[in-house]
């Protein structure tokens, strides 16, 4: 189980971005919003997916829940 959280900035295709703590590109805290501790990548996608239509996790650090 890890804590997630979603990056407040869209990306430029209109994502909005789930990472793992201790990605070494976590947003800055003021940027992005806890989602909370969860067993696997994409159920972290599915509560960000309850804030924004627009959701995917960050390739780098959550790999197994990443959508092309």
């Amino acid at each position: 189980m890890a804590r997630y959280y979603v990056n407040d900035n869209t990306q430029p295709n209109g994502d909005r971005e789930v990472r793992r703590e201790g990605c070494n590109r976590m947003p800055l805290s003021r940027n992005r919003t806890y989602l909370g501790y969860y067993p696997t990548c994409h159920r972290s996608v599915a509560a960000a997916k309850t804030h924004h239509a627009q959701v995917n996790s960050y390739f780098y650090c959550s790999r197994d829940g990443h959508t092309q």
